[in-house]
């Protein structure tokens, strides 16, 4: 089955149509194989079928963002071609992933049983900011800087705000000693994200863990002159970013703040976030 993101249609598709075997189902229940033609957020919007399915799926880079594609190491329509025919002839080049999840957290404290998958990352603060003003730009422009492009105008809008984030240690959460000014707080399980950004250069999409970049109370100043390293992930040596990998983490704020995962609007924190082990199979080169 094939699915098409905004910036693409069923004209992409000739190029993938083999007659090894294959035919083209128009429904995922009666799919083989998904070929998803898009960017982090269209891949975003299927990952819970294709859990609850286990379909391999194919990314075909298309998007404003894809930042999910190239950790795959599938950089162009090239690329995804090579893997699908490998596909279609052995079957061979199947891998399994994490993914992670989000879901709020009620009044009691308990996570509810609703969950949102990512494949990318997931943010709090700065990051949503931001994402609501690249969201408002014509396709072209969020496709070719539009994170940069907006960053300096929320920047000077956005305040530091109170944040708390237990992280899961072995047995349980290791707990902040109460709320911190934070900037932004990163939960990523790929090692870029914002059309390259790289932000959590240690991820990986199957180690079963979260690698979490938190910024905290910088100058702004100092934030727009370091901007520029996130793009080669020499961010982590400045004093106020603190890196680490935890396999959950809670994010608590004094007054609801805005989540944004795969560049899409999710919920509200209070949340937990989380890796899901082996939670999508995907076809690679």
């Amino acid at each position: 089955m094939a699915i098409f993101g905004a910036a693409s249609n069923e004209k992409e598709l000739q190029a993938f149509r083999v007659e090894e075997g294959i035919s083209w189902q128009p429904d995922l229940t009666a799919a083989e194989a998904v070929l998803i033609f898009g960017g982090d957020g269209t891949v975003h919007r299927y990952l819970s079928q294709l859990v609850n399915l286990q379909l391999p799926l194919l990314v075909v880079p298309r998007g404003s963002g894809n930042d999910f594609a190239r950790a795959l190491g599938i950089y162009s329509r090239q690329d995804a071609l090579a893997a699908w025919r490998r596909f279609v002839v052995s079957r061979d080049n199947i891998r399994t992933l994490d993914l992670g999840s989000i879901a709020s957290i009620e009044k009691a404290g308990s996570p509810t049983r609703s969950e949102t998958y990512f494949c990318t990352l997931a943010g709090v603060g700065l990051d949503g900011e931001v994402l609501r003003r690249v969201n408002r730009l014509p396709r072209w422009f969020r496709g070719n800087g539009g994170y940069a492009l907006t960053l300096l105008p929320a920047l000077f809008r956005f305040v530091a705000l109170p944040v708390k984030i237990s992280q899961a240690g072995a047995t349980n959460y290791k707990k902040e000693n109460g709320f911190h000014s934070t900037f932004l707080a990163a939960f990523a399980n790929t090692p870029t994200y914002g059309g390259g950004m790289k932000i959590a250069p240690q991820a990986r999409l199957d180690d079963g863990l979260l690698d979490i970049c938190i910024i905290r109370n910088i100058n702004k100043l100092k934030l727009l002159a370091v901007f520029p390293s996130v793009y080669f992930g020499r961010h982590l040596g400045i004093s106020e970013v603190e890196y680490a990998k935890a396999r959950a983490a809670r994010v608590e704020t004094q007054e609801p703040l805005d989540v944004y995962a795969d560049g899409e609007y999710v919920c509200r924190t209070p949340v937990e976030i989380s890796i899901k082990r082996a939670a999508l199979r995907v076809i690679a080169p």
